[in-house]
């Protein structure tokens, strides 16, 4: 393959995701998620670090998986080929909405009478959390953009990146968590943890009780993610962080070479378009996670040797 179709391809799995083409968007479709992610934490059964509620990265779009309400099997779909979200139980009957421009005051309206269609009632909370402005689901008509375009090219981002983090999970055997969507964030993660116990975490997230990052930081841990920009980093960017950091930890050597310590966030930062231009993108991914995760584990004395996998 010549450098001119090496570029091409690497254009095609990695597409041009600028932040501000579709800020409106992202910023609607993260309430979007909110709503159908807050049916996980009603039907869901508690796990640990808040893991029941997240959703996960399918060949088309973000998924709840399966979900119990009552006696009835239920899992909600964002198909963002066909720009649909899909609402099915395990008795076969089925719901779906269109995703196009609407409020989130509609989205939310019609997701309700959706799932009272399918004899489903869950005590969804009525506003978003983790946004330094929560207004209310039902009120929201501020937020109301959705460029279809934009969107499928956030999620092929979404499924390049599910694909290297579940290669990266390989490398560990302690507890870790899932490759995951964070909908109060609205990023993708994954998260390696020592075992041990850690110092109360202080809380402070915007609208969300400090409860939820106690229980969500109540082990220490090394965790890295995808989020489409906004904030400390307005720009989409990989992260990675530990809880406590270690001391050193910001010094400590990361790859690739285009990956840096950002002071305020207290995170390494791995902007997307030098992922997305590199030779070979999966690699410097791949060498980001596993560099931050060295600084994690040797800064805060991990059992290494018990953590790494087996091999025959």
């Amino acid at each position: 393959m010549s450098s001119s179709e090496s570029a091409r391809t690497r254009a095609a799995d990695w597409p041009d995701l600028p932040l501000a083409g579709w800020r409106d968007t992202a910023a609607t479709l993260h309430m979007w998620t909110q709503i159908v992610g807050k049916t996980r934490l009603a039907l869901a059964p508690r796990q640990n670090h808040w893991w029941h509620t997240t959703l996960y990265v399918t060949e088309r779009g973000l998924t709840t998986s399966a979900m119990h309400g009552g006696d009835r099997m239920l899992s909600v779909e964002f198909d963002f080929i066909a720009h649909a979200l899909n609402l099915r139980t395990g008795d076969g009957d089925s719901h779906t909405l269109a995703l196009v421009p609407q409020t989130v005051t509609d989205f939310h309206a019609r997701y309700l009478a959706a799932l009272r269609s399918l004899d489903i009632v869950p005590a969804i909370m009525g506003r978003p959390v983790e946004v330094a402005t929560a207004i209310p689901f039902a009120d929201d008509v501020q937020h109301a953009a959705y460029d279809a375009a934009a969107v499928r090219r956030w999620w092929q981002v979404l499924a390049r990146i599910d694909g290297v983090f579940k290669r990266f999970r390989g490398d560990f055997a302690g507890k870790q968590s899932p490759v995951h969507f964070f909908w109060g964030s609205f990023d993708l993660a994954v998260t390696r943890f020592s075992g041990r116990r850690a110092p109360l975490h202080p809380g402070g997230a915007p609208n969300c009780p400090d409860y939820v990052m106690h229980e969500a930081y109540s082990h220490e841990c090394s965790s890295a993610g995808f989020w489409p920009g906004g904030g400390y980093v307005d720009e989409p960017a990989f992260y990675a962080y530990a809880y406590p950091e270690p001391t050193g930890y910001a010094q400590h050597a990361i790859a690739p070479a285009a990956a840096y310590y950002h002071p305020t966030a207290h995170e390494f930062i791995l902007p997307y378009e030098a992922v997305r231009h590199a030779a070979d993108p999966e690699a410097d991914l791949l060498a980001f996670l596993r560099s931050s995760y060295d600084a994690a584990a040797t800064l805060g004395h991990w059992d290494r040797e018990a953590l790494a996998p087996y091999v025959a």
